[in-house]
């Protein structure tokens, strides 16, 4: 559909390779949905900036849908994304820009994560999860929303598990870091360790977990240690963001990001917050959860009526998306 596009935003990496990875996988989406004209740009690290990806998606098109290929939700989600499309706006009355949800923790997404672990596991010579300890590891964040995504994830991978022990830990921005959740780990007995690298595509930080990890090996040479790989490639990465676009496209109450137009995000804009490019910036105190009576923010700004688009897949029933505030992509099926 000419009409669309639909503007796919990495984060970016200094190495080449992480950002060469997210074309390659939006060369495969574009396999898979042939009628859809898909353009990739990324917050940072990358000639292809978000104003200029959103120019690019903007000639020509009546609607963008902004799809951020991101997990969890911090100053890139919240400010960066958001401002760059009132610019673009500005720039493009005429079109309509829709901003979908990030990723997040789900089930889909936990799904990966216990294939990832199970696969480790089935490597082991002795796979007893008693004596196995699991490390989810993250990028790291100062936003608060952002570290408690990570938190939920491990506290469900040790709920859907036979695990006794899966910890979390971060590579940067915050704690704890990886070697002190290792030593922990040693300290209670473990005798193997898993490393799940909660990452979509390499770079610098999935290069240096590698040589993390085999430090640790020299460090405890009688603890087994088995580290995954990233996961962005995994088939279940492809049907959330076309769970997105479904959404968009039909005007699903909790389909956009609520980011998009808050009245807080503009106000911490004004006192000097947001617009940062790295992820160890200052907090922008942007929360969603609203569940101090502060905000009620209410999707007043729902997408016109527009042409569906080609290629999507029919059920029986019209899927609910419930991105609530926060930022959850888990039906309401499961979580009943």
């Amino acid at each position: 559909m000419t009409s669309t596009t639909i503007l796919l935003v990495g984060h970016g990496s200094r190495e080449k390779s992480g950002n060469d990875e997210i074309f390659t996988f939006a060369e495969r989406w574009r396999k898979r949905q042939p009628q859809w004209r898909i353009e990739v740009c990324f917050i940072e690290f990358s000639e292809i900036t978000m104003s200029e990806g959103l120019r690019r998606a903007a000639t020509g098109a009546q609607r963008v849908m902004v799809i951020p290929l991101i997990l969890n939700a911090a100053g890139h989600v919240k400010m960066d994304i958001p401002q760059a499309i009132d610019s673009a706006r500005l720039n493009f009355p005429q079109v309509q820009f829709l901003y979908a949800p990030h990723l997040t923790a789900c089930d889909q997404i936990l799904s990966i994560v216990k294939r990832r672990l199970i696969g480790a596991m089935q490597t082991l010579d002795m796979p007893d999860p008693t004596t196995t300890g699991v490390v989810l590891l993250g990028r790291g964040s100062s936003d608060r929303q952002a570290n408690g995504e990570m938190a939920k994830m491990a506290r469900w991978v040790m709920e859907e598990t036979d695990h006794e022990l899966v910890d979390l830990a971060f590579t940067g921005i915050t704690y704890p870091r990886l070697e002190k959740v290792v030593q922990r780990q040693h300290l209670l007995g473990m005798k193997q360790i898993v490393v799940l690298p909660y990452y979509l595509f390499s770079g610098i930080l999935v290069e240096r977990i590698v040589r993390q990890v085999a430090n640790l090996r020299e460090q405890y040479p009688t603890v087994r240690f088995i580290s995954t790989a990233y996961f962005g490639f995994e088939p279940e990465i492809l049907e959330l963001l076309e769970e997105r676009v479904y959404d968009l496209d039909r005007g699903a109450p909790t389909a956009r990001m609520p980011c998009d137009g808050c009245k807080y995000r503009e106000l911490a804009v004004e006192q000097g917050q947001g617009g940062h490019h790295h992820d160890d910036a200052t907090p922008h105190m942007h929360d969603h959860d609203h569940g101090n009576g502060k905000s009620q923010h209410v999707t007043d700004h729902l997408p016109a009526q527009t042409k569906p688009l080609a290629g999507r897949h029919e059920h029986g029933q019209d899927r609910v998306s419930v991105h609530t505030h926060d930022h959850s992509c888990i039906a309401p099926a499961v979580r009943q």
